[in-house]
């Protein structure tokens, strides 16, 4: 399975993002993409049109339960949930894809920003729900252990400057 992190030009600058853990433990099996509203990646678009793409994207969504069958691409948006609704919105192409939300199974560890949904998880997190889910569950531990140690208390961070 592949995965597409659609990163907002914010979140790539921002120490807290678990975008790039995903790419840091599943190599070439993730990328992170900058977004752009006005130059979509033309790979990204045509993979959508051909199907086996699914959008991993709260509230209603198209699959029951969160069906990853037949998908071989995943497209997460990696950003704020403002930014992810802007992104999602303003992506024509996004709203073709296939739509799935996650159900997760426990509550988010992610502490390293305010105003968190209760039921929304980091990008990091979808992914190990992902992989769990469709079987991969020694990437999704080498992605647990490598987030966990990611995360560290919230005081230490904002010690360190860190915008939360």
């Amino acid at each position: 399975m592949k995965f597409t992190l659609l990163t907002h030009l914010k979140e790539l600058e921002k120490r807290s993002n678990t975008g790039r853990l995903v790419v840091e433990v599943l190599g070439s099996a993730a990328e992170q993409v900058r977004w752009d509203r006005t130059k979509p990646p033309a790979e990204l678009v045509e993979e959508i049109a051909a199907g086996g793409v699914a959008l991993i994207y709260p509230g209603a969504a198209d699959e029951a339960g969160g069906d990853l069958t037949g998908i071989r691409h995943v497209i997460l948006i990696d950003g704020t949930w403002h930014e992810a609704r802007k992104i999602h919105q303003r992506s024509p192409y996004l709203q073709k894809a296939r739509r799935v939300c996650l159900k997760p199974a426990e509550k988010s560890m992610y502490n390293l920003r305010k105003n968190q949904k209760e039921s929304g998880l980091c990008t990091a997190e979808c992914v190990i729900e992902i992989l769990r889910s469709t079987g991969n569950s020694a990437d999704a531990e080498r992605l647990l252990e490598r987030f966990k140690s990611f995360i560290r208390p919230v005081d230490t961070l904002r010690a360190e400057g860190e915008e939360s």
